[in-house]
């Protein structure tokens, strides 16, 4: 359950949650040196078990990040926001994504430019969904 909209929880309560691991770290590293590429080529469409393998490595070598818990009413408004998003989020909704995001995984504010990638935005939503999940 979220914590209660109190300052005192608000400031003080934090949990550790699973946000990928050692096979997202190996993925992101092959795909920079080029090296997934050449086997995508080498494979040549077939399953190589890669995906197989970050799998197990993610769950074996777990990332695990400290958060801010959800207060009630932030849990409530990401159950309705989960309800009602799209898959083009408005202004509005990205500003809401962004501010939520930042509080409770303490960083600092990052809003998309209209020129830039959104997929810092679908993994910002697919944290604070795991955070949501949590409490269930």
């Amino acid at each position: 359950m979220p914590a209660k909209d109190t300052h005192q929880q608000k400031v003080s309560k934090t949990k550790k949650i699973k946000v990928g691991g050692a096979g997202d770290t190996i993925e992101k590293v092959l795909k920079k040196t080029g090296v997934k590429k050449v086997v995508e080529i080498f494979v040549n469409g077939k399953d190589c078990g890669c995906e197989k393998r970050k799998e197990w490595l993610n769950d074996k070598l777990p990332n695990r990040m400290k958060v801010k818990c959800f207060t009630e009413k932030q849990y409530q408004q990401w159950q309705l926001f989960k309800l009602n998003r799209t898959i083009q989020l408005n202004e509005k909704q990205t500003k809401y994504v962004c501010d939520l995001y930042a509080e409770i995984f303490m960083k600092p504010v990052w809003y998309p430019g209209h020129n830039e990638s959104i997929k810092p935005l679908i993994l910002m939503i697919d944290r604070l969904d795991i955070v949501y999940e949590s409490y269930n």
